[in-house]
């Protein structure tokens, strides 16, 4: 098994390769797209090969990680472009069906391929990791389908070595929670609509303003299961009432705690 410093030059080694051309890089705001971008933008530096990062407004992402996205792409020197998604009337996602990540990854990677048919480029790369190869992932299919290139993967980097790497390399967001689409927070058959999906943005929001990093609301109707890391539920559970208060007032009717601690994924387990 190859180890960290052989994984991180073959990354470097293929970026090289992909850098000899205008590239898009499918860019969250995260780590892992954070990393490919830094690293794009750091070999076309002073060439006039052009760098994309191409950021989607989402009704499933929280609205905050679209100004985290703006800030680190000008970090990186890329070239920042907003896509603007209406997930729920155009992907096939308002059932929130098993394949749900399929196709809103086929609908955005799509999108993503027509704006760089547009631009001249040819080559877009996305940041699913070694780690994500190995749980549910069904987007990663799509990512496949439609000729989407993923460097970090190729590399085999884990997300513990994304991180360590974004971190040498002075990335802002090396450290930063993962946060994926918040249709994550309600099991699959459930209708998904704007108003639920802002109430659950709105009150992890508020948990992480108490100071819990990695915050999950699990959604069942009108009750609402919380999700902290091990280390953080008898922090939460000295705040519970006023935890329990807001949530109320957010309209769900039963707050509990689940008492595993956060996992990412949860809602795959059945």
């Amino acid at each position: 098994m190859a180890d960290y410093e052989q994984k991180k030059e073959r990354l470097l080694t293929r970026m090289e390769e992909l850098s000899c051309q205008d590239l898009t890089v499918a860019f969250s705001g995260g780590v892992d797209s954070s990393l490919l971008l830094r690293l794009a933008c750091g070999y076309a530096a002073g060439s006039k090969r052009r760098i994309y990062a191409v950021t989607a407004q989402s009704e499933l992402m929280p609205e905050q990680d679209l100004a985290i996205a703006e800030r680190v792409a000008g970090e990186a020197g890329a070239l920042h472009h907003i896509l603007r998604l209406r997930e729920l009337q155009e992907a096939g996602v308002r059932e929130n069906s098993r394949d749900r990540c399929y196709l809103c990854k086929h609908y955005l990677f799509r999108r993503i391929l027509e704006f760089s048919a547009e631009k001249g480029v040819k080559t877009v790369l996305e940041g699913t990791n070694e780690d994500d190869l190995h749980v549910y992932r069904p987007g990663i299919r799509a990512v496949r389908e439609l000729g989407v290139l993923s460097p970090l993967a190729e590399a085999g980097l884990t997300k513990q070595e994304v991180r360590r790497m974004a971190a040498e390399y002075g990335i802002s967001v090396a450290a930063r929670p993962s946060a994926p689409c918040l249709a994550t927070r309600f099991p699959y058959g459930t209708a998904l609509s704007l108003p639920e999906l802002k109430r659950v943005e709105k009150g992890e929001a508020y948990l992480r303003s108490l100071g819990f990093r990695n915050v999950r609301l699990r959604v069942y109707g009108c009750l609402v299961r919380i999700e902290v890391d091990a280390e953080d539920l008898e922090g939460l559970l000295d705040r519970r009432l006023e935890a329990a208060a807001f949530l109320k007032e957010l309209g769900y009717q039963y707050v509990t705690l689940d008492l595993e601690g956060f996992r990412s994924g949860s809602m795959d387990m059945d």
